[in-house]
């Protein structure tokens, strides 16, 4: 029986997809598995586009991608889900005002990591991109102005099946006890 630890040792960033279709029973499974993330106020704010088209990812990659890193592998993906938002009273605007915490964001990630772990354990590859227009994605994919788009997340197959492993940094680099800086006593 696969772990949450074993999906969490799994899980890495796929830039190379096999161009087999995701199956939609798997496309559904992995919002599935967004739709159980907490949010505040249990607000469940975020929505999602799935994008299976070629001519759409393509235009994706070609028009919505900044500068510098266009992130031309996504052009292989043969699913990009758009993470968005639609941002309700309480939690997202008076909250977001009042503590200056974009709430949503922080929910809809919570979410697509639920979507990430899931995929893994369909054997799916994902990769994160934050890269790219917000308004060019609107555009393409015919998103509202009021709905907010904070993340694409390419899904696939691994073309890759021998991924390589990034380095990670000690737990001593990065948990402190107490205060910043006060090493945690790790056994």
């Amino acid at each position: 029986m696969t772990t949450l630890d074993d999906l969490f040792a799994k899980r890495t960033s796929t830039r190379s997809f096999d161009p087999r279709p995701v199956p939609t029973a798997d496309i559904v499974a992995m919002c599935a598995a967004a739709r159980l993330a907490p949010s505040a106020c249990n607000s469940q704010t975020w929505r999602f586009v799935a994008v299976s088209d070629r001519a759409q990812i393509a235009r994706l990659c070609r028009e919505a991608m900044r500068p510098v890193i266009p992130n031309k592998w996504l052009t292989q993906a043969p699913l990009v889900i758009a993470g968005c938002s639609q941002l309700d009273l309480v939690a997202n605007r008076i909250g977001a005002r009042i503590s200056g915490i974009d709430y949503y964001r922080i929910d809809l990630g919570i979410a697509m990591e639920h979507m990430v772990l899931k995929a893994t354990e369909l054997g799916l590859g994902t990769c994160w991109i934050g890269w790219f227009s917000e308004t060019r994605v609107r555009r393409i994919l015919s998103i509202p102005d009021r709905i907010r788009v904070s993340a694409l997340l390419a899904v696939g197959y691994p073309a890759d099946l021998q991924p390589k492993t990034r380095k990670r940094k000690k737990l001593a680099d990065i948990l402190f006890a107490e205060k910043w800086g006060r090493p945690f006593p790790i056994p």
